[in-house]
């Protein structure tokens, strides 16, 4: 066998292995059947699992005032930047500028996530430390919803809660309530609350509201309103956001809880 006809055999059979590997498929694809109707008709939700990085614009309807966000998917780093602070997650603590009483909230670790998690749901809950399952009808303000119960593993989530309610529109399928207790803050005994979400708009092939609206639950009704914010600018991107956005500023900058 002369040299030429030895390459193209070695060409061949380089060639023969790389088809016949099998392609691992994603383990965040395999979500359980009812749940993946839900997903289905959010859109494409493979896109969200094949993407780095997450970007929106949020208003708040109730003080209208503006934040941009800015996440890196995987590593859930995370920069806030408002109209009076910014906040930032480099992937080990949590930083403010200019000083921690530029954010009046009683914690800057809970704020960075709480709208993040609440904005990407469902798609969020592919996550491999989050389990989905389906729990018996649930009734709200009079309409029979189709239920969820999802839950994250113990030191797996930084969302304000270990504990979703799912409400679906059972002629949609799409996600109309989230109910949860925030247990962030270790309270023996938080108060159930509610987010809904209207006004669905495509970002890219995939589903986003365009409202959120937040209230306090008595029994199976919703009681009073607490707050609502609005969203605009979603991007999902296949890079990721570069190191530097997340870094602590080395002047007017404070580590925070």
């Amino acid at each position: 066998m002369n040299s030429l006809t030895k390459l193209v055999w070695t060409a061949f059979i380089t060639l023969l292995i790389i088809s016949c590997e099998e392609k691992k498929p994603d383990p965040r694809l395999d979500q359980p059947e009812e749940f993946k109707k839900v997903l289905d008709a959010h859109g494409d939700w493979s896109k969200w699992i094949n993407s780095e990085a997450f970007s929106f614009t949020m208003f708040h309807e109730t003080n209208l005032t503006q934040e941009n966000y800015f996440i890196n998917l995987d590593s859930r780093e995370v920069r806030i930047d408002g109209q009076f602070f910014q906040i930032g997650f480099d992937g080990e603590k949590t930083w403010i500028s200019p000083n921690r009483q530029a954010f009046g909230g009683p914690s800057v670790r809970f704020y960075q996530d709480f709208y993040f998690y609440f904005f990407a749901m469902p798609y969020i809950l592919t996550d491999l430390a989050a389990r989905v399952e389906k729990v018996e009808n649930q009734d709200l303000n009079g309409k029979n919803y189709v239920a969820f119960e999802a839950t994250f593993e113990e030191g797996h989530h930084s969302g304000p809660s270990n504990q979703y309610t799912l409400l679906i529109d059972p002629e949609t399928n799409k996600l109309e309530w989230v109910l949860y207790k925030v247990t962030f803050f270790n309270n023996p005994n938080p108060p159930l609350q509610a987010m809904k979400y209207e006004d669905y708009r495509d970002a890219g092939g995939l589903i986003f509201p365009r409202v959120i609206t937040g209230y306090s639950i008595a029994g199976d009704s919703t009681e009073r309103f607490r707050s609502q914010v609005s969203f605009a600018d979603v991007v999902l991107t296949e890079d990721t956001f570069d190191q530097d956005l997340f870094e602590m500023p080395e002047k007017l900058a404070v580590v925070a809880n």
